[in-house]
C-alpha cells in the first residue's frame, strides 16, 4: 500500500515538472507547435467544408435523380393510361369503320347507282332549265316516225353485206398467215349500235371484233385490275395479257429458280422446252424485252395481214378497200365505182378466260380522251353481254317497247347538238349505259310505247344528275343484280363500281364543255325536233306543253 501511494505521487510530480506552462523559458518550441496545430486545424476545417459541399452535391444529385425517376414513372403511367384510352378509341373507330363499310356494301348491292324516281322531278335540274319546253307524245311520235324509222331500214342490208365481206376477208387472212408462227384469227362478231338496232346517225358504221389467239404451244394469261392485285386509279378497267407456254406454271417452276446438277433433269421442262429468246417474243407481238402483249404491235400486224388478205381476194370484187382513219387502225372503207362508200371497223380482241368479255386494243370513235397507261394495257369491253342483256330484257317488255326509241332520240339530239357546237366528252356509250340502268330499275310496264315521253324525261334527268355528280357507273362492273342467264364472271360483279365519268374529274375543261353542250341540247330540243316533224293538227297535239324538266 505505501509503495502504491509512493508510485502515484511520483507520477504526479513528474507530470507537474514536465508541464510546459510551468517552465516556458525552458521550452522554446511551444509557440511553433501552436501555429502548426492551428494550421492543421484550418486545413482540417477546409477539408471538412469541402467534404460537406461534396456530400450536399451528392444529396442534391440523388434528390434530382429521385425526382426524375418519379416523374418518369408518372409519364409512363400517364402514357399507359393514354395508350389504353387510345386503344379504346382505335377499337371504337375500327368498329365504326366496319359498320360503315358493311352499310356501304349493303347500300351498294341494293342501290349501287341511284337512278332517281318520279318524285325527284325538279330535285336535280338547276334554275336554268325551268321553263324548257318538252315536246308531247304526238310530236315525239311524229319525229320518231319521220326521222328515226326512215333511216333504220337500210341497216339490215348493210350488216349482211359487211358481215359477208368480213368473213371472206378473214378467211383470206388465215390463208396468208403462217400457222406455226402467226396469231390464229377466229370468226368476227358484230357489236354496238348497228347490231342493237338503235344507231340513227349517218354514216352507218358496223363494229366487228375479231378474237385471236397465239400459235401453239403458247397461250394468253390475263390479269385484270380487279383480280386482287393493286392497280393505280388510272388503270381501273384495264388489264394486261402475258404470252406464256401452255405447259408453263403460272407461278414458275422451281427449276427456273435453282441450279440443277448436270445429271439432273426437270420432269416438267426438258432442255428442248425452253423460253424463246427476246427476238422471237417480239415475233409474238410482245412489248420489247417482256412477255406482255403489245396493242400497238398487234394493230401493226393486223393491218399488214389485212392488206395481204385483200390483195389475194381483190380480184373478186368490184370495189376498193382502204384504211380510212389513221388514228383508228381498224377503220376500213369500201369504195364503189359509183362513188358510194361503206365504212366498218374490224378490231382485234383477246378473250378473257372462257367468258364473252374481251380485251380490246382500242375503241373506235372514242369521245372522251383517256389515253392508255401503256401499250401493254388493254381495256375490257362487255359489248357482247350488253347486246345479250338488251335482248333478254326485251322479252319481258310490252310489245313495241319504247326503250330503244328513247335511246335513239337522245342519241340523235346529242349528235345534232355536237355537230352545231363541237364534240363533247359525252358518247353514245354513256347514253346506252343510262338506258341499261333504267331498264334494270324500272318495271316492265313503264316501257310501254305510250310512255315514250315520260321515259325520255327520265333518261335526261338521270343523265343530268350523273353529270352533276361526275359519276356514272359501268353497268356490269360492281353490279350484283345482273341476271344469272348472262353468265357474267362473278369477279366483275364483286368488283368495286367503275366510274365512267372519272375522266371528268381530271379534265375540268372537257367536263365544262360537256355540261354546256348538254344544257344547250336541252334548250334547243324543241327546235331540233320541230325541224324534222311533219305538220300535226292542233286537235291532236294541243301544241307543245310547257312541262318543265
Amino acid at each position: 500500500m505505501p509503495v502504491g501511494i509512493f508510485r502515484v505521487c511520483l507520477v504526479v510530480i513528474t507530470a507537474i515538472i514536465n508541464h510546459p506552462l510551468l517552465f516556458p523559458k525552458e521550452n522554446g518550441t511551444v509557440p511553433e507547435n501552436t501555429e502548426e496545430i492551428i494550421q492543421k486545424m484550418k486545413e482540417r476545417e477546409e477539408s471538412l467544408r469541402l467534404e460537406q459541399l461534396r456530400l450536399e452535391q451528392e444529396i442534391a444529385a440523388q434528390e434530382a435523380t429521385q425526382k426524375a425517376l418519379e416523374k418518369a414513372a408518372e409519364v409512363v403511367e400517364e402514357s399507359k393510361e393514354e395508350k389504353v384510352r387510345w386503344d379504346m378509341w382505335t377499337a371504337l373507330s375500327m368498329v365504326i369503320f366496319l359498320l360503315i363499310e358493311l352499310w356501304r356494301q349493303d347500300f351498294q348491292e341494293g342501290n349501287w347507282q341511284d337512278t332517281g324516281g318520279e318524285e325527284d322531278d325538279m330535285a336535280v335540274l338547276g334554275k336554268a332549265f325551268k321553263g324548257v319546253a318538252f315536246p308531247d307524245k304526238a310530236v315525239l311520235a311524229s319525229f320518231y316516225e319521220k326521222r328515226i324509222l326512215g333511216t333504220t331500214g337500210d341497216m339490215a342490208r348493210m350488216r349482211e353485206m359487211v358481215e359477208g365481206f368480213a368473213d371472206d376477208l378473214l378467211e383470206a387472212l388465215r390463208s396468208v398467215c403462217n400457222r406455226d408462227a402467226d396469231m390464229e384469227v377466229e370468226d368476227c362478231m358484230g357489236v354496238g349500235s348497228m347490231y342493237e338496232n338503235w344507231r340513227v346517225r349517218k354514216p352507218f358504221v358496223c363494229d366487228l371484233i375479231v378474237p385471236f389467239a397465239p400459235p401453239e404451244p403458247y397461250c394468253f394469261r390475263s390479269q385484270i385490275w380487279c383480280s386482287g392485285d393493286s392497280f393505280p386509279p388510272d388503270e381501273q378497267g384495264y388489264g394486261t395479257i402475258k404470252v406464256c407456254r401452255a405447259d408453263e406454271d403460272v407461278t414458275g417452276c422451281i427449276c427456273d429458280k435453282t441450279k440443277l446438277g448436270e445429271d439432273m433433269l426437270c420432269l416438267l421442262h426438258s432442255q428442248a422446252n425452253t423460253t424463246r429468246p427476246s427476238s422471237e417474243m417480239e415475233d409474238l407481238l410482245c412489248f420489247k424485252n417482256t412477255q406482255y402483249l403489245d396493242a400497238d404491235q398487234v394493230m401493226k400486224w393486223f393491218q399488214i395481214a389485212v392488206t395481204k388478205a385483200w390483195n389475194r381476194i381483190s380480184h373478186k370484187y368490184e370495189f376498193d378497200l382502204s384504211f380510212s382513219l389513221l388514228d383508228s387502225p381498224g377503220a376500213l372503207k369500201i369504195k364503189f365505182r359509183s362513188g358510194k362508200s361503206i365504212a366498218f371497223n374490224l378490231t382485234p380482241v383477246v378473250q378473257y378466260e372462257n367468258s364473252d368479255v374481251y380485251f380490246i386494243s382500242h375503241f373506235p370513235r372514242r369521245g372522251l380522251a383517256a389515253d392508255l397507261p401503256s401499250s401493254t394495257h388493254w381495256f375490257l369491253t362487255f359489248a357482247v353481254y350488253e347486246r345479250r342483256f338488251i335482248q333478254l330484257v326485251s322479252k319481258t317488255l310490252p310489245a313495241n317497247a319504247c326503250h330503244v326509241s328513247c335511246l335513239q332520240i337522245l342519241s340523235f339530239l346529242h349528235g345534232k347538238q355536237c355537230s352545231l357546237t363541237g364534240p363533247s366528252g359525252l358518247t353514245n356509250y354513256h347514253l346506252k349505259t343510262v338506258m341499261l340502268h333504267l331498264l334494270q330499275t324500272r318495271p316492265s310496264q313503264d316501257w310501254a310505247p305510250e310512255k315514250l315521253e315520260a321515259r325520255l324525261q327520265d333518261m335526261l334527268k338521270f343523265l343530268e344528275k350523273c353529270l352533276h355528280e361526275k359519276k356514272l357507273y359501268h353497268f356490269f362492273v360492281g353490279n350484283g343484280k345482273v341476271p344469272a342467264e348472262l353468265s357474267l364472271p362473278v369477279i366483275f360483279q364483286r368488283a368495286e363500281p367503275l366510274n365512267l365519268f372519272r375522266p371528268f374529274v381530271l379534265h375540268r375543261d372537257v367536263y365544262r364543255k360537256t355540261v354546256d353542250t348538254f344544257h344547250e341540247m336541252l334548250r334547243n330540243m324543241p327546235a331540233l325536233i320541230n325541224e324534222y316533224t311533219v305538220h300535226i293538227p292542233v286537235a291532236h297535239t294541243n301544241g307543245i306543253h310547257k312541262e318543265s324538266l
